[in-house]
């Protein structure tokens, strides 16, 4: 059957248009009860302090949205990463930090700091297990005591919504993100029991049809692939980089020695040394973008042909 395309929520333009406009506060509320877990009835306020792309950033290299949230008094901070990236767990503990602190005026109290929560949904595999969802808090080792409620980061894979069912409303807001397809919608709104998720099905369409988001969604998505392949490029640039300078290191210690056999030997060690750094840096590559993409060590082992 034909998959007829659609533009795609989790791609950053189009999930600001959804997500980042206070007239679907009803949508913005529904999915942060859904993925925090929240009784929708205990959410009564949401205010967006940060919505906005800068030109420099749409043009960029960066593939991200950070949706800044004021929920009844809590700070949720909501971002949208497609692309991999291998600091990835390090950048969001540093925007947890940074907006933690932010708030906190001159003579107030450090209680009056507000909870602080960072809800990552990332298009990539990050940590090693089934779960879609990873809950982290701030904990002692041995007793398992949280040492303060106001910290929690939460990440959301994409790439394994399917390999549990744990939560069907939080799971049915994943699928609607990760849609690529008019199939896939129809899919969820058939199933889903939630109002908010079916209302965005309508939206999400509406947006389709229209010629100009449609063309933004393109340039954008051509864009990241663009960044994408740039890195790639960059890595075998690194390679060859590896190669020729082992191959001077090998020149200038063969020389060193002062003899033929010295330099032959220098030669033959330094192409070997460089062009094994240089494997070693493509293959890691590799091995990540594999694992972002989902695939098991197993695949990956064949593809490399280790198996």
């Amino acid at each position: 059957m034909e998959q007829h395309p659609i533009v795609k929520l989790k791609l950053d333009v189009i999930f600001k248009r959804v997500f980042g406009d206070a007239n679907n506060e009803d949508i913005i509320a529904a999915m942060i009860s859904a993925l925090l877990e929240i009784p929708r009835e205990d959410i009564r306020k949401i205010e967006i302090q940060n919505v906005e792309l800068p030109p420099e950033e749409m043009e960029g290299k960066f593939s991200r949205l950070d949706l800044k949230l004021n929920v009844d008094g809590q700070t949720v901070n909501v971002e949208m990463q497609i692309n991999y990236e291998p600091d990835f767990r390090e950048r969001t503990l540093f925007y947890w930090s940074k907006m933690y602190g932010s708030d906190l005026r001159a003579g107030q109290a450090y209680g009056d700091l507000k909870q602080t929560y960072c809800v990552n949904i990332i298009n990539f595999n990050i940590f090693d297990c089934e779960d879609y969802h990873s809950d982290f808090v701030v904990m002692e080792k041995n007793r398992h005591e949280i040492l303060s409620d106001k910290l929690g980061i939460h990440f959301f894979e994409l790439k394994k919504i399917d390999n549990v069912r744990k939560n069907q409303a939080m799971e049915d807001w994943l699928h609607l993100i990760n849609a690529e397809t008019e199939e896939e919608l129809m899919a969820i709104q058939q199933t889903t029991t939630i109002p908010e998720v079916k209302k965005t099905i309508v939206m999400l369409r509406h947006l389709s049809a229209d010629e100009k988001v449609r063309q933004e969604a393109y340039y954008r998505e051509k864009r990241m692939h663009d960044e994408d392949n740039a890195i790639i490029g960059s890595r075998r640039e690194g390679f060859q980089a590896g190669l020729a300078e082992g191959e001077a290191r090998g020149l200038v210690k063969g020389r060193a020695e002062g003899r033929a056999e010295g330099r032959a030997e220098g030669r033959a060690e330094g192409r070997a040394e460089g062009r094994a750094e240089g494997e070693a840096r493509v293959k890691q590559t590799l091995i990540e973008k594999w694992r972002a993409k989902g695939m098991t060590d197993e695949e990956i082992r064949e593809l490399l042909g280790e198996k």
